[in-house]
């Protein structure tokens, strides 16, 4: 694009211009530098020079600090640059673009990484990636990085759209990834969830787990629960993130949105503080640790909903991590309040069409009954399938009996089935017939 191809020229312009102003270069040097540079205009002139050994290494070093500096001042010029990218990236649908050291711009389309500008596109300097992500964070940001290595906050470009964010400092230098956050929250039938969701959605206490590996949607059906009741009831919504993505309008309900690191030091903290302002619904954006997650039980059990996520795959294997975190002498009392408290786990996965369209959403749902919580309490989750495929009328369904749906259908392939199955011997023969 010819506004990176320009940002590009003026890094390489202010390094051979501030060189020769010390007295670092020759002048036939700079030429000689120009002429490499414009023969490849993936070359940096700093890493050209510090390569061909033209500038000592403190003058070096001296000129990355200059350019750092530079970048501090959230000019125009530049974040219209980061802009760029990430309307592009709406505009292909992307759900995430990544501005990386020493590779071009990328873009995750249905779940693939490929360059922004196809092919051939060029690489991005060192130079250029701290530049672009000094543009847009404020000198506190930047102060946290450089103290930290690393940076997430909810970035919002005005008109666009709002991008969970994480800058970090890794072995080449800065990079930036951006998460695409839709300005409109999809109603739970727009995402085509079943309607038990919207009945785990209606209890006025209990515990309900979206679950699933980063990148599988557990945001979005998540909003999507919480945006259900907000209009649904009148009631006081206390969601706890890290950071905020979806923003909330209140429509029958309260909402109070806090982010972790800016308005709480931690889940915990904010969890505990949300019991004492009155909450009928919590929502805890990542239950990470046992302090969190025995807060949340004990919410669950004195009379609040509370919506919570876990990166786990399967609803047997939820329950696992969940119980797990406890020592070994409070697994049976937790299990008893598990049993009783739990409504319902959603655990799922995208998965890339077979026309390459898009991803299909493929759902395993628990719904707790005295079937399960008997389970729960015995400690034989391993024996839940059995349970779920006998309780379908309740809206129970596993996630393989999800995937062969969509293989049915013809939208996913054998081969993406036999990948995310738990049974793959039952896919087996769906991926021979693909090889043959």
């Amino acid at each position: 694009m010819l506004w990176v191809q320009s940002m590009s020229a003026m890094y390489n312009e202010y390094v051979l211009t501030t060189s020769l102003e010390q007295g670092w270069l020759k002048k036939e040097q700079a030429d000689q530098v120009r002429v490499l540079i414009t023969a490849n205009p993936k070359m940096a002139a700093l890493d050209l020079m510090e390569e061909q050994q033209l500038l000592a290494g403190e003058h070096v070093a001296m000129l990355r600090g200059l350019i750092a500096q530079a970048g501090g001042g959230e000019t125009a010029q530049d974040s219209s640059v980061v802009r760029a990218y990430l309307e592009r990236a709406v505009e292909m649908g992307a759900s995430d673009l990544h501005l990386g050291p020493d590779a071009p711009a990328l873009v995750r389309t249905h779940g693939q990484l490929s360059p922004l500008e196809g092919s051939g596109a060029r690489h991005l300097s060192k130079e250029e990636t701290e530049q672009l992500a000094r543009s847009f964070l404020l000198p506190k940001q930047i102060a946290r990085v450089e103290e930290h290595g690393s940076f997430d906050f909810c970035y919002e470009a005005e008109g666009l759209a709002r991008f969970r964010t994480s800058v970090v400092r890794q072995r080449r230098g800065w990079e930036s990834v951006f998460r695409v956050i839709s300005n409109k929250i999809r109603t739970m039938d727009e995402l085509g969830l079943p309607p038990v969701l919207k009945t785990l959605t209606r209890y006025h206490n209990g515990l309900v787990l979206v679950t699933g590996a980063v990148g599988s949607g557990k945001s979005t059906t998540l909003a999507s629960m919480v945006d259900h009741i907000n209009r649904e009831r009148k009631d006081h919504i206390i969601t706890l993130e890290d950071p905020i993505e979806y923003v909330f309008q209140p429509a029958g309900c309260q909402v109070s949105q806090r982010e972790v690191g800016a308005n709480t030091a931690s889940f915990s903290s904010a969890l505990r503080a949300a019991l004492r302002e009155d909450p009928d619904v919590i929502m805890v954006g990542e239950m990470r640790d046992l302090e969190t997650i025995s807060l949340a039980i004990s919410a669950s059990e004195t009379g609040h909903l509370v919506l919570g996520t876990l990166h786990t795959s399967t609803a047997a294997r939820t329950l696992d991590r969940l119980l797990d975190v406890f020592p070994i002498e409070q697994q049976a009392q937790i299990r008893t309040m598990v049993s009783e408290s739990l409504r319902g786990i959603v655990c799922q996965q995208l998965i890339p069409r077979k026309d390459g369209h898009g991803r299909m959403l493929a759902l395993e749902v628990l719904v707790n009954n005295p079937a399960v919580g008997n389970l729960i309490r015995e400690a034989k989750t391993f024996m839940l399938p059995g349970v779920m495929q006998t309780g379908k009328k309740l809206g129970m369904k596993l996630m393989d009996d999800s995937l062969q749906e969509l293989l049915d259908k013809g939208v996913i392939t054998g081969e993406e089935a036999y990948r995310r199955a738990e049974n793959k011997k039952a896919f087996a023969t769906a991926l021979a017939g693909e090889l043959r």
